[in-house]
Order: C-alpha cells, then sequence, then structure tokens
C-alpha cells in the first residue's frame, strides 16, 4: 500500500507552503522516515524552460524553498536540479535558474544548484520496453530524490505529472532519441514507467496550487487548484492527481500502461488529507485525448491509416511566431523547415511528439484535431 497525500495550499505564500508542507509530511509520517542526516538529496523540479514562476510552467520557487529548508532542518544537503530541453550546459543551466526563481532559492536557504552535465548510462534489467537509459550523473549520485513535478496537460501523453517529471533525468538533447525511437505513446509511455522503476525517489512533491489546463505542458493557461499532492510513490500520486481533475485513467497514457503493470492501481492506494471527493475540479480543460486505449484494439492496417489521417497535429500561427527556430532545432525527426523565415511541416515526417508545442517561447503552435478524429478522440 501507498500514501498519497492531499492538502490545501491557497496561495504560493511562505506559511500557506509551510504548514500545507508539513501537514504532509504528518500525512506521509514525517520527512526523517525518507530523509537522513548528511544524505544529499537530489531536488528535481520541473523546469522545463525560461519562464517565469507566474507563467505555471515550472515548479514554484516558494514550494521548492519549503522543502530545500525542510531537508536541511534535518542535516540533510538539498541539490536543486532538472535537465531542461535544448542544450544540458552551464550557461543554459544558469539561465533557466534565474528565470524560474530557483537561483533566488538557492541564495536564501543555502542549497546547492546542480551545474554538472556529465551523464551516466543506467541498466534497466526489468524494462520492458528500455534495458538501459542516460541519466545525469548528479542526480545518480546523490543519496537520495525529491521529484517535484507541476501539475500540468501535455500534448502528448494528455497529462504530465509525477511519472513524467522523471524524464528531466534524461539529459538535454538526449531526450530527442527517446522521442524518436519511440514515436508510439504507448511505447513512450512504457519507457517512462521503466526508467521510474529504477529512479525510485523517495517522495514526490507535487504543485498542484497553480496548475496548468489546455494547451499544457507550456502554452496553456494557469488554473489554480489550490493544493499540495505528495506521495511515497510516483504511480500512486499520478493516479490520484488525474482523478482530481476529472481524467478518466485510460484516457492516461501513463497511468493506463502502469496499471496495467500492477503498479498506481486506486485499491493500492491509501488516501491522507483531503478526500479526492472534496477537491475535485470539473472544469479542467484537457487536451485532446489519444485515445489510444481505443485505436490500441483496431487491427493494425487500419491502425496505420488512423496514424496518417485522423491523429492530431501540430499547427504553427506565423502571425505570433518570432522565427526563433527553437521549434526546428529541437524537432526529433527533423520533420520542420524554415520556409520565409517561418517553421512549416512535413506531416509524413512528423511523429506528432509535439516538442515543437512544448518549446515554443511564444505560443505559436497550437495541437489541431480533424474533424473525422472525434470518433477516436475525444
Amino acid at each position: 500500500m501507498y500514501t498519497v497525500s492531499i492538502e490545501n495550499c491557497p496561495s504560493y505564500s511562505q506559511n500557506d507552503v509551510k504548514v500545507a508542507l508539513e501537514n504532509s509530511f504528518k500525512n506521509l509520517g514525517e520527512i526523517e522516515k525518507y530523509i537522513k542526516k548528511g544524505q544529499r538529496v537530489f531536488l528535481k523540479a520541473n523546469l522545463l524552460k525560461k519562464n517565469r514562476p507566474d507563467d505555471a510552467v515550472t515548479t514554484h520557487p516558494s514550494i521548492v524553498e519549503a522543502v530545500a529548508n525542510a531537508i536541511k532542518a534535518i542535516g540533510a544537503i538539498p541539490v536543486i536540479g532538472d535537465s531542461p530541453a535544448g542544450p544540458f550546459s552551464y550557461r543554459a543551466l544558469k539561465s533557466i535558474y534565474e528565470s524560474t526563481g530557483m537561483a533566488d532559492v538557492a541564495a536564501r536557504t543555502g542549497a546547492e544548484l546542480n551545474y554538472d552535465t556529465e551523464e551516466v548510462e543506467v541498466k534497466i534489467p526489468s524494462g520492458k520496453i528500455i534495458k538501459q537509459a542516460t541519466f545525469m550523473k548528479a542526480l545518480m549520485e546523490c543519496d537520495a530524490i525529491v521529484s517535484m513535478p507541476k501539475l500540468k496537460t501535455h500534448g502528448l501523453t494528455v497529462y504530465t505529472g509525477a511519472v513524467k517529471n522523471q524524464f528531466g533525468a534524461i539529459p538535454g538533447l538526449v531526450k530527442a532519441g527517446y522521442h524518436l525511437s519511440m514515436p508510439d505513446v504507448k511505447d513512450f509511455s512504457d519507457m517512462l514507467i521503466d526508467i521510474n522503476t529504477i529512479l525510485k525517489p523517495v517522495l514526490t512533491i507535487m504543485d498542484a496550487v497553480v496548475a496548468m489546463e489546455g494547451n499544457g505542458p507550456s502554452a496553456g493557461r494557469p488554473k489554480k487548484v489550490g493544493l499540495i499532492i505528495s506521495s511515497d510513490d510516483v504511480f500512486a500520486l499520478d493516479t490520484v492527481a488525474t482523478s482530481i481533475i476529472g481524467l478518466k485513467h485510460q484516457d492516461v497514457p501513463t497511468v493506463f500502461m502502469a496499471q496495467r503493470r500492477g503498479l498506481g492501481r486506486m485499491e493500492d492506494i491509501i488516501i491522507a488529507g483531503m478526500n479526492i471527493e472534496d477537491v475535485k475540479i470539473d472544469d479542467f480543460d484537457i487536451p485532446t485525448l489519444r485515445g489510444f486505449s481505443v485505436t490500441e484494439k483496431i487491427p493494425p492496417f487500419l491502425s496505420r491509416y488512423l496514424d496518417r489521417h485522423v491523429k492530431p497535429y501540430p499547427i504553427f500561427h506565423h502571425d505570433i511566431c518570432k522565427s526563433c527556430g527553437i521549434c526546428v532545432s529541437n524537432c526529433p525527426p527533423k520533420a520542420l523547415k524554415m520556409v520565409g523565415n517561418k517553421p512549416v511541416v512535413d506531416l509524413k515526417t512528423c511523429i506528432r511528439c509535439f516538442c515543437c508545442q512544448e518549446l515554443c517561447p511564444h505560443k505559436a503552435v497550437s495541437i489541431k484535431k480533424p474533424s473525422i478524429a472525434k470518433l477516436f478522440y475525444r
């Protein structure tokens, strides 16, 4: 059995966050149960890209600060970090730490900021899709991991939370190779589950104070949820978080595929703090659902037709586009090119990973659903 704590946190004020975290730790059995004095603890935040805290794209610094202080209070050493999209370099990390407020957190708390960009190969003997993976060396060398995801929607996986947050343990541009080799969302989700069976954070503390709905994970809208959701298991947390925002588990690839493996099943979860029904959000704007749990039952020849003609695809809004080229340089299958200083997509090459939409700093990419897709995607 695993425990998921749901605690009210009405704002990012220092007091609200501190109270919510203290209650969360009590629900889970106190922080000393998971972290010991002298340990180096990697605080794996969601630092997708260079955004301000109020954009609701990245884990809010007030929550990271409160967790760092709690870790320091028991004599452990917090190390803040992530491997954002794009180059995994000192310069890129410094820029992101500054824009997301993590540099200020480190200055106030004495926590370390990770600038080590070395990589390490780790075997995953029990992996279903992959048998080894490339991870940040600094993360693997810490004594414990505390994952700190942000509750958001996602173009590829519908929802991004605890399980998807660990994809950031894979260094920068290495991520593109995983997208390219696993274009099917079922395989990609199984890969995410594989890496979580190795990384196993001792605690996962989700920032659901202000989530992101709609065109997530970076171009959506901030949505007040007012919660901190915590657990000793990533799969259990995602099962509960998706229930809170009104998603069916069969519509969320990472949750559906995990439950197929016996992970994150509701019957194995103890809810502490607030009840799911008391905090459920009825009007959370969910992106296009990919309908994978339906289409996987269709014969292969018809599935290939659907892949070509029915799947959602990216739309580039040239009136908003600033011609920065980030989408082109980060496209895993190289399906994008600049034509007349604007990005144009080759849909035959496009694998629908939606990295372009995820990384666009100007919200100039959206996801289009063909009319016929309504038969298969909601």
